[in-house]
Parts: C-alpha cells; sequence; structure tokens
C-alpha cells in the first residue's frame, strides 16, 4: 500500500527545528557522523609509497654511482623541454588539480549522508538511516484508512510525504509527526504533508 523511498541525500541537516510546528524538541548538539574513508586513504598511502620507494631507490643508486633508470631520465628530460602551454602539460596539470581537489573533498567532507545522528543517552551515540526513518513513517501510517499510495523523501531539510487517496492529510500528519518525535533525532527534521491531485480529482 505505501512506499516508502529513500529520496535524496542531504550534505548537512537543518540547525534547529522541530518535527512540526507545535513540537517541543529541543535539537542538541550533536558532530555528524564522519566517514573513515578507509579504502581511499589505503590507496593514496599505496600510490604514495610505491612513488616515493621508486625515486628513493633510484637516488640512492645513482649516489652509489649506478646510472639513474631511463624512466627517470625521460621524465626529467620532459620536464625540461616542454613549455608551460604544451597540450599534454596542460592535460597533466588539470587532472592532478581535479584529482588534488578530489582528494580534499574527501578529506574535509564529512561522508556518512545516509545517516543522522540521534540524541545521545549517557554519553553513547547513536545513527539512524535515513531509508530507516521512511520505513517507520511507513509502517505507522499502513494502519490508516484512505490511503492508497504513499510516497516518503528524507529531504535534506525536511521530510516530504506526498498522500494519494481519500484520508485526511491533517490526521496522517498528526500521526507521522508523532512517529518521527519517537526517533529522537538530534536536530529533528520538519515534516510536510502534502495531497497528490488525483486524490483532489478522485474526491471531486
Amino acid at each position: 500500500m505505501s512506499t516508502p523511498a529513500g529520496g535524496e541525500e542531504p550534505e548537512a541537516e537543518p540547525e534547529g527545528g522541530g518535527a512540526g510546528p507545535d513540537a517541543d524538541v529541543v535539537a542538541v548538539k550533536v558532530h555528524r557522523p564522519r566517514a573513515a574513508r578507509t579504502v581511499v586513504a589505503a590507496m593514496v598511502a599505496t600510490a604514495v609509497l610505491v612513488v616515493a620507494g621508486a625515486l628513493l631507490y633510484d637516488v640512492i643508486a645513482v649516489r652509489t654511482g649506478h646510472p639513474a633508470r631511463r624512466w627517470r631520465a625521460e621524465i626529467a628530460d620532459e620536464l625540461a623541454t616542454r613549455h608551460l602551454d604544451d597540450l599534454w602539460v596542460l592535460v597533466g596539470a588539470g587532472a592532478a588539480t581535479l584529482l588534488g581537489g578530489w582528494l580534499l573533498w574527501l578529506a574535509f567532507a564529512p561522508g556518512m549522508r545516509r545517516w543522522l545522528p540521534l540524541r545521545p543517552h549517557g554519553g553513547t551515540g547513536a545513527t539512524i538511516e535515513r531509508a530507516g526513518i521512511g520505513h517507520l513513517l511507513a509502517d505507522r501510517a499502513a494502519g490508516l484508512t484512505g490511503i492508497e499510495h504513499l510516497k516518503i523523501r528524507i529531504g535534506r531539510r525536511r521530510v516530504r510525504v506526498t498522500l494519494i487517496g481519500p484520508a485526511d492529510p491533517a490526521a496522517l500528519e498528526r500521526q507521522l509527526r508523532d512517529e518521527l518525535a519517537r526517533v529522537t533525532l538530534a536536530r529533528p527534521i520538519p515534516l510536510d504533508v502534502r495531497s497528490s491531485r488525483r486524490t483532489a480529482r478522485a474526491a471531486g
């Protein structure tokens, strides 16, 4: 009957507000969960280790009287002879800039956009997935009559619910607001319940 939707993944949660205009829930200052970025960090560390190890080995070989590796001599020659307006130099610089920007974004962005922090209890923090909130709201609405279809979208600033059917949107909003208040989010998200146009045609 009802289908929850994960909806768009937000970049940041609202700083305050309640689940509705008459909500008495106060936002709690809780830091957003941060992704570990283990895979990306391991890949970057491995690449840096390989390149640095190869350069160090070649430098030590040259210092001990052995000739430089061909690849390092070719790279040094290319860097010394190619001009800055060369196509390959521009392409390489652009690729390095994009890669550096991507790595910086991964370093500073919290990540874990699918998860919302809950209010801490006894010094213990927890999170809940946005899709899980959608399932909770859909289960609460499943016991109501007059709902032909329910679309739930957990947006970055509010929960949007689209109702299709003769059910009363105000009554549905009260039920869903009570269920949303039980989740005890650290930063509660406002709830917006709307009726689809197909409901108005059916009622007419």
